[in-house]
């Protein structure tokens, strides 16, 4: 199996499949954490080509949903550094960020309950405004339904009409690349399904992807390349696929053979 370890720290093999030329979305050697003198990221290193789609797996306090906080401005990166299309983004505030094509679906808390979808959205935009109807009409073409609900309050849809709901918002602004902090965590079998489906969907319609997900094996289905963190650092990396039927990395994360074998024979999502 050609799954690389990565702990050597070596580019080539820490960004194992990706492909040449410029990268979109670069961190590389990122130190950060919530509390001083506490690191809960030692040395990450992370590339995004523009229209990939990838993962971000490993066990519970690996540091995955962390990375994706402070690819965002969200947690203070101490060291290291984070670029977008070769401009140092390191210690920009989120606003920013959304200024400048970044956005992100955090886990929790992703919706204003008591505003409707179309509300929703509109907030998704405060920065411009006058692109409503342009950004709404590609929203509708991507989620017929949120056209169709518009006027529905968003405290009475499901958690997976929620999330969709998220997803869309940050797609206002017109982001080239979407940060997705474990969409599918707390939805049923069919609503998880439902949500890679759309995830896959927003990725063929030309926007790229970093996904962390707690079902590894779904992630690794629909992601071009997926890395796996553990302990704050690189453990491994390369094609979503390669690194599902790994049996290192079934055996550390994925859980048993078997079970990876039976889910690795369902549809992947389109």
């Amino acid at each position: 199996m050609s799954t690389t370890a990565v702990d050597t720290g070596d580019a080539a093999s820490v960004h194992r499949g990706a492909p040449a030329g410029e990268p979109l979305l670069d961190a590389r050697d990122v130190i950060a954490g919530y509390i001083p003198g506490v690191d809960i990221l030692n040395g990450c290193n992370l590339v995004v080509h523009p229209g990939e789609l990838v993962g971000i797996i490993g066990p519970n306090g690996a540091g995955k949903s962390t990375l994706l906080k402070a690819l965002f401005g969200l947690v203070t990166i101490r060291s290291g550094t984070v670029t977008l299309q070769g401009e140092n983004i390191t210690h920009q505030r989120a606003d920013a960020l959304v200024r400048r094509g970044v956005g992100f679906v955090p886990q929790t808390n992703n919706v204003f309950p008591s505003l409707s979808i179309e509300e929703n959205l509109q907030m998704g935009l405060f920065q411009a405004p006058k692109k409503f109807d342009e950004r709404f009409a590609f929203i509708v073409d991507l989620f017929p339904t949120l056209g169709e609900r518009r006027k529905q309050r968003a405290g009475s849809l499901s958690g997976g009409e929620r999330q969709m709901v998220a997803m869309a918002r940050a797609l206002m602004m017109e982001p080239s690349v979407l940060l997705l902090d474990e969409p599918s965590a707390g939805l049923s079998p069919v609503r998880q399904d439902e949500t890679f489906i759309r995830t896959r969907k927003i990725n063929k319609a030309g926007v790229s992807i970093v996904i962390v997900e707690q079902n590894a094996r779904r992630a690794l289905q629909i992601c071009d390349r997926a890395y796996v963190l553990d302990q704050g650092r690189n453990a491994y990396s390369g094609p979503g696929r390669e690194l599902m039927h790994d049996p290192k990395v079934i055996e550390l994360y994925l859980g048993t053979l078997a079970t990876d074998v039976e889910e690795a024979h369902r549809p992947p999502a389109q």
